[in-house]
């Protein structure tokens, strides 16, 4: 029997991360859908078992002593003391299996997609209809594994209990241990002929569909769980989860702070001297602003229950705006008089120390705070 590690073409001191690295070079080469030819399927079939034995720290542990299957098994080998071992130590010969064969059907593996959605998504949530390359079951042997008209047979080596018993003489006495069958890798059946579709696998790799409702409140990392959309098993058997991982864009305008979204409004000198009144163009639809006379640079309007939908409930937060007036930069003549003449009017204080700000920006973000 073929060493799992020159199957791999690692050594065996490799780590779990380079033997990793390795069975997916080799997978990529050989997998049925890339290379259709015989040879590649009975290799793609090695490979995907060493990595199934070293890629599993307990399975790899026997594996070096010289049980399950290693090519230094065997009575006369490390394979005898290994079984000793593990009989009087609990850990079992058919690592808790014995007298039962192992079932062909098992989970299918979790899938995650990322979806990148807009603020804006965000406010009420969204529907998306996402592709997803995923395993699915095979359609012409419907997950037996077998080509139509023909089925499982019982293995002729250990009878269909999936398991061989052997004799060990050890220092106690003659010790009988069981271990899986090399011949059918413990299933206790054989496929005589496996499905042309799948290569014996009972499922194929396949797009598909998924729609999928994101509530609204998510946030950029917040994982979305459908139970049973992911991968269908071996064998037909019951599919894993499909995560759903969100990504949210940044939005020129308008930032989030919890369930409240932040923006910052420009209005002129004089509309804030006079005051006014303007519209808004905000996610979810125009917002009517009425600005008092003499509003202050970093004040901020509170519009009630115009921002993002909680989460977990369906209770919206606000959306708050904050004030930056702008001052002119150039004047004419004429503008520059009418200036003067307000001041002299106004009797405007002359400027004075007051408490250090560190801008706009601070100021706002301070009284967004508050």
């Amino acid at each position: 029997m073929a060493d799992h590690y020159e199957v791999l073409g690692v050594s065996r001191e490799a780590t779990s991360d380079e033997i990793r690295k390795a069975y997916r070079k080799l997978a990529r080469q050989l997998h049925p859908d890339v290379n259709p030819s015989e040879d590649a399927a009975e290799r793609f079939k090695l490979v995907t078992h060493a990595y199934e034995v070293l890629s599993d720290d307990e399975k790899r542990r026997r594996y070096d002593m010289g049980g399950d299957e290693s090519p230094f098994g065997g009575a006369g080998g490390f394979g005898g003391f290994s079984d000793i071992f593990e009989t009087f130590f609990g850990a079992g010969a058919g690592g808790g299996r014995a007298g039962r064969p192992r079932s062909r059907r098992e989970r299918g593996q979790d899938a995650l997609v990322r979806v990148t959605l807009d603020l804006g998504d965000v406010v009420f949530g969204a529907h998306r209809d996402l592709e997803v390359d995923t395993a699915v079951l095979c359609e012409t042997c419907q997950g037996s594994c077998c080509q139509p008209g023909t089925g499982l047979a019982r293995c002729e080596i250990c009878g269909g209990s999936g398991f061989i018993q052997r004799q060990v003489r050890s220092l106690l006495g003659n010790v009988v241990t069981q271990q899986p069958c090399g011949a059918c890798q413990g299933y206790g059946t054989t496929i005589p002929d496996p499905c042309t579709t799948c290569h014996g696998q009972g499922r194929v790799r396949s797009r598909r569909t998924v729609s999928v409702d994101i509530p609204a409140g998510v946030e950029t990392g917040l994982r979305l769980q459908l139970p049973g959309s992911g991968e269908v098993g071996p064998a037909g058997g019951p599919n894993g989860d499909l995560y759903i991982e969100v990504q949210v864009s940044p939005h020129p305008v308008f930032s989030r702070d919890g369930d409240d979204l932040l923006a910052t409004l420009e209005v002129s000198m004089t509309d804030a001297i006079l005051g006014t009144t303007t519209t808004i163009e905000a996610l979810d639809g125009p917002v009517d602003l009425e600005l008092r006379p003499g509003i202050q640079a970093g004040e901020v309007l509170t519009v009630k229950n115009r921002g993002i939908t909680g989460l977990r409930s369906s209770q919206r937060g606000d959306l708050r705006v904050g004030i930056h007036v702008v001052t002119p930069t150039r004047l004419d003549a004429k503008e520059r008089a009418l200036v003067e003449e307000l001041a002299k009017r106004t009797k405007a204080p002359k400027p004075r120390l007051a408490e250090f700000q560190q801008g706009l920006f601070s100021k706002l973000r301070d009284r967004f705070r508050g």
